[in-house]
């Protein structure tokens, strides 16, 4: 039974358990195969293999070759070395193009690169959350050196148009960048079918540790890496392999090729079943996100007359979160949310609840349960 030490977990686009494959293939290398990867003794060898072999696993889950994958500790790691790479080892191009629905990992870098001088268009999106490519496209110059533009959303699950907008990029010569945080594991996801030339991958979104990640570099596009030190990762990437978590991104990329499919479907029935049951115990609950382009695990709703914080504080059974920023001043309302026409109001009653390997129907109709009644127990009082 769930309880307030161990609520349902309906958390799994923050982070996600170590699958127990994972650990399995990770636990040599935290103990007897100890190498450094750099070394050329047996026990460097092995570790070295280790490494390319998980490689070769990233590589496969996204349609790409060993050689374009490079690890790094993190998907903020990766995002940056793209999105400032990719700008700085083009100089004479001095404009970036992204959205206004991104991570802050994504917002960052190109917050730190208008303040060196590039030019950064933010292209917005419609009221379900995906980009506009026409409006996006207007804003494409001939001095575009990158457009970044996540392919899943990380509080609607929204899926954007990166295929569409990276032919469009195309055109201009700009390189195109997604941060795939999201979707890999959840969703099928090729390079060459979505055209991007970089894409990041999060290890702790698909059963990974916390602390690896890696990013996806087509052949062909030089970046500029933002630390130095030895030639590991062809230098993109200096610094001693983490050799265990390495080995654990592989394994679970290897895993989600096997049960994409299986599981997607199954995660979306769950969430259906989430959706029906709060509709109706919950009258006048909203979607937030486009119908059908979305994640099959993601299910972002908002509750009328009541702040998410504010439910899922009286449904401890329930651990989910929401969009909000808490501060000192109070709560400020989910800037994609905001992004998307929402008022703040009603952006402020938003709750994300996500789905994982490991949900079952009984989670989902408890947790419906639960949510409804702590919602019952906060909502304002509506006009008769």
């Amino acid at each position: 039974m769930p309880s307030p030490e161990r609520p349902i977990y309906l958390d799994f686009n923050a982070t996600t358990p170590v699958a127990a494959e994972v650990l399995e293939a990770m636990l040599p290398f935290l103990r007897e195969e100890f190498g450094n990867p750099s070394s050329g003794h047996p026990y460097g060898r092995r570790a070295r293999e280790a490494v390319e072999r998980a490689r070769a696993q990233v590589a496969a889950l996204l349609g790409a070759r060993a050689e374009e994958i490079f690890f790094t500790g993190s998907g903020t790691e990766a995002n940056n070395l793209a999105i400032r790479g990719a700008a700085e080892a083009r100089p004479e191009r001095r404009h970036v193009l992204t959205s206004t629905v991104e991570h802050p990992a994504t917002v960052q870098p190109c917050r730190y690169l208008e303040r060196q001088g590039w030019a950064v268009s933010w292209t917005g999106v419609d009221s379900e959350g995906r980009v506009r490519v026409e409006e996006a496209t207007a804003a494409l110059r001939e001095d575009t050196a990158l457009v970044s533009l996540m392919h899943a959303n990380n509080e609607t699950g929204v899926l954007q148009p990166v295929a569409e907008l990276a032919a469009q990029a195309r055109r201009y010569g700009a390189w195109v960048h997604t941060d795939a945080a999201q979707s890999v594991g959840k969703v099928p996801v090729d390079v060459d079918r979505l055209g991007v030339d970089l894409l990041t991958v999060v290890g702790h979104k698909l059963y990974a540790p916390k602390g690896v990640g890696a990013l996806y570099v087509r052949t062909g596009t030089p970046l500029r890496p933002f630390t130095l030190g030895g030639g590991q990762e062809h230098g993109l990437r200096p610094g001693t392999e983490n050799v265990p978590y390495v080995v654990g991104l592989g394994a679970a990329c290897e895993l989600e090729r096997g049960r994409l499919e299986r599981e997607s479907a199954a995660l979306l029935e769950l969430r259906e079943r989430l959706w029906w049951r709060l509709q109706a115990e919950v009258p006048g609950m909203r979607l937030n996100g486009h119908l059908t382009e979305r994640l099959p695990n993601t299910l972002n709703v908002r509750f009328p007359g009541a702040r998410g914080s504010a439910v899922l504080a009286g449904a401890p059974e329930v651990a989910a979160s929401t969009g909000s920023a808490c501060h000192e001043g109070g709560e400020s309302a989910s800037a994609v949310l905001l992004a998307m026409g929402l008022p703040a109001e009603e952006a402020l009653g938003a709750v994300r609840l996500t789905l994982g390997h490991g949900t079952t129907a009984e989670d989902v109709d408890a947790a419906a349960t639960a949510l409804a009644q702590a919602w019952r127990a906060v909502a304002s009082p509506r006009e008769p």
